[in-house]
């Protein structure tokens, strides 16, 4: 905001004033970033989103890119609600996030709920299953158990970080097919919801 209120004041004065406090506030995000990074790199890293109902730009890429990296082999999905198509959909593009960041990735965790037309469900899961291991170039085992006691969500990677969503995997909401969102979850509103993210580090020091 400030870059732009230069190019709008006329006095020179005024504007090399308003340069000096740009360059204050890059300097001190810069040491802001690199305090965050070395925070995550020690396990001592915590992240609270509160994503509000009908905000956009709370994709899956967005939420967990950062935390995605060559170190992760192992991904498991605690989330009781992948039943319905558009869950089951939404899982889909979850692993692919996954397949596309982690590289080394090898194995994916599922446990959720029975639905109450569990043959269906069975047949979207055991095909998304066999998909993953018909991927060219790779080899990733989607393991699939389900639960009829399990409540909370929570995902977990073996890079050590965990995150948390109130809601799960499915915290969009529909959109028409051919709207503006359909394809695109950067556009796509959301219910209210909030996310947690944290190391294991930092949980065994929280114990």
């Amino acid at each position: 905001m400030l870059i732009e209120a230069i190019k709008l004041i006329p006095e020179e004065l005024t504007k090399s004033k308003i340069r000096v406090k740009v360059e204050e506030y890059m300097i001190r995000a810069e040491k802001l970033k690199k305090h965050i990074e070395s925070l995550k790199s020690e396990g001592n890293y915590r992240e609270q989103i509160q994503i509000k109902e009908d905000s956009v730009g709370h994709s899956y890429d967005n939420i967990f890119s950062r935390f995605l990296d060559t170190n992760v082999t192992t991904v498991q999905v605690d989330d009781p609600y992948i039943r319905s198509v558009h869950q089951c959909d939404n899982f889909v593009r979850f692993v692919e996030l996954v397949l596309k960041k982690c590289p080394n990735v090898t194995s994916v965790r599922l446990n959720t709920g029975k639905d109450d037309d569990f043959g269906n469900q069975q047949k979207r899961l055991d095909s998304i299953a066999k998909s993953c291991m018909n991927i060219q170039g790779r080899h990733l085992l989607l393991g699939i158990q389900y639960s009829d006691s399990l409540h909370d969500r929570e995902i977990r990677f073996d890079n050590g970080w965990v995150v948390k969503i109130g809601r799960g995997l499915d915290f969009f909401k529909p959109k028409d097919r051919y709207t503006v969102g359909f394809t695109d979850f950067d556009f796509r509103p959301c219910k209210e919801t909030t996310v947690d993210i944290f190391h294991r580090k930092e949980l065994t020091k929280v114990r």
